[in-house]
């Protein structure tokens, strides 16, 4: 297959992908690999089973195959009924939910409205990273085992959205295994039941877990309605080397793999029995800076805070040519954006979407302005298997900004020690950061009041403000538009929202990354603008 082996690194690279299929191999016994497993890959593992541990698209869309919540998205994410048959606002902050009946989790225990208020309940404990979601709840009350009361601490007419991920656990079990508290995932509770178990009432059960090694998924025998995919097993592998996932996938050992870089698109178009699935994703890549502290934690500034400057943040917004990453790094699969959200989002207002322009000589200006003629250090925290490209976005980003003067330390790592180190559970211990985000609701608002409202432990408002910014303005008209249900006088405070956090670069968007899969042929499933792969709609053809 190779003629030519040029050196011992990139032995040692074949080596480790010769290892990485016989590995896969062994994982799926012929015996078992016939016509109804489905093998696939990402880049890094699921940081939990537990439903309420991480705030992530990949765990949650993970998860979604495992547990479900209230509502769900179907293929082409149309809000539907799930665990609750029908819903009802019956006042400005009082709902009704008929939950389903003869639903049961895969111990055979049966789903109730006491699962709903428990899980409720777990999603604000204190490792919880949903906590966003659960604070849209004011109080659940119990009417009988399959009604329930919600009510919202203010009107929230889009609180069915609000619940598609909070997912509902097994009260009985949860309280068995001493699990009615979520994992943290700053660490030190891998021993939480939840975090190695699952017990859900989703299509699939999970029958082996082994953390960054593989999980296996088997159709549940009682599922409660009929799915479109025939996957009987699912097979699923972390692997963080690029090379390696798109070897495996075009050896046949893998049936779908994601992502794929963009510069191997050609690579899949041109080899036998795979393609490249391609499309917009609606996840918006940014960059924050902590705007809250009066020093920040990783700099060689002492005594003040450069980010508290607006001058520093458009300094650090001018230096960034998001033109060469779209180009140079995502070979023009990008979307350079001005905007928190995408195209496909709810409230994106297409004439607010332009940015700030490539000006390194201005951005020269407002820095010596600004009292840092010379520029200063600052460490850059950055996933390294989350999105598409990170480390090469984020070193990118700190060969432009050391163009103005700013030497960036880049600390680059794999999510689950990111997550654990950036997230509100270790204190947002972050002075710099690279981060996406794709709207569970599909709606502005949810931008707006994870990443965009003052951090608030009451509300969960701005839980995911790693930096802090906080304009009272915004935080206003957050709380106003999630009330509001006039379209056009909502559009209004969600675009003035957007102008004034853009106006203080509040932070910096780069741009919506790619939907870049890739799949062998004989597989047919649905690929979704969040990203999520949802195996009630894979079938296996051949």
């Amino acid at each position: 297959m190779f003629t030519h082996i040029g050196n011992t690194r990139t032995r040692r690279r074949l080596a480790a992908t010769s290892a990485l299929i016989a590995a896969l191999a062994v994982a799926v016994p012929a015996s078992q690999a016939d016509a109804q497993t489905f093998r696939w890959a990402f880049q890094g593992d699921l940081q939990s089973l537990d439903p309420h541990a991480l705030n992530e698209t990949f765990t949650l869309g993970f998860l979604g195959n495992v547990y479900e919540g209230l509502t769900a998205y179907d293929k082409d994410l149309n809000l539907i009924p799930a665990l609750a048959e029908s819903w009802e606002n019956v006042g400005p902050t009082t709902w009704i939910f008929r939950l389903r009946k003869g639903v049961k989790f895969h111990n055979g225990n049966p789903f109730t409205a006491a699962d709903v208020v428990m899980s409720w309940k777990r999603s604000l404990s204190e490792g919880s990273d949903m906590k966003a979601y659960g604070r849209k709840i004011k109080d659940i009350r119990i009417i009988d085992d399959y009604t329930i009361e919600i009510e919202t601490p203010a009107p929230n007419p889009i609180l069915p959205r609000d619940l598609v991920f909070l997912y509902i656990m097994d009260a009985e079990w949860a309280e068995a295994n001493n699990t009615l508290e979520a994992t943290n995932v700053k660490g030190g509770e891998e021993g939480n039941y939840a975090n190695l178990n699952a017990n859900g009432t989703g299509p699939f059960m999970v029958v082996e877990r082994q953390p960054d090694v593989r999980t296996v998924l088997v159709r549940a025998p009682d599922y409660w309605r009929e799915i479109e995919g025939n996957v009987e097993r699912g097979v699923f592998t972390p692997i963080a080397q690029d090379a390696t996932r798109v070897a495996a996938l075009i050896s046949g050992e893998l049936d779908m793999a994601y992502p794929i870089p963009v510069q191997d698109w050609d690579r899949l178009e041109a080899a036998e029995g795979v393609r490249p699935l391609t499309g917009p994703e609606a996840r918006t890549i940014f960059l924050g800076m902590d705007q809250a502290r009066d020093e920040l934690l990783y700099s060689n500034v002492k005594g003040r805070n450069p980010f508290k400057d607006r001058r520093v943040r458009l300094a650090f917004a001018l230096a960034i040519d998001v033109e060469a990453i779209r180009d140079k790094i995502m070979r023009g699969a990008s979307v350079p954006a001005g905007l928190m959200v995408a195209p496909q989002i709810n409230g994106f207002n297409p004439e607010l979407n332009d940015r700030w322009p490539y000006d390194p000589e201005r951005a020269k200006a407002l820095l010596a302005e600004a009292g840092y003629p010379d520029g200063f250090e600052i460490t850059m925290d950055c996933p390294n298997n989350r999105y598409v490209n990170d480390e090469k976005i984020c070193q990118a980003v700190a060969a432009m900004l050391a163009k103005i003067g700013v030497k960036v330390d880049l600390l680059a790592q794999p999510k689950s020690k990111y997550f654990a180190k950036v997230l509100a559970q270790n204190d947002y211990d972050t002075s710099f950061y690279l981060l996406g985000w794709t709207p569970g609701t599909f709606d502005s608002h949810n931008p707006i009041f994870n990443l965009m409202m003052c951090r608030d432990k009451e509300t969960g408002a701005g839980l995911f403000n790693l930096g802090g910014y906080c304009n009272p303005r915004v935080d206003e008209l957050g709380r106003l538009i999630e009330s509001e249900t006039d379209p056009e006088k909502r559009q209004a405070m969600i675009d003035e929202a957007f102008r004034i956090h853009k106006e203080d670069v509040g932070h910096i968007p780069l741009h919506q990354q790619p939907l870049s899969w890739g799949v062998r042929d004989g597989i047919a499933l649905v690929q979704r603008p969040d990203n999520v792969l949802d195996l009630r709609y894979v079938r296996v053809l051949d």
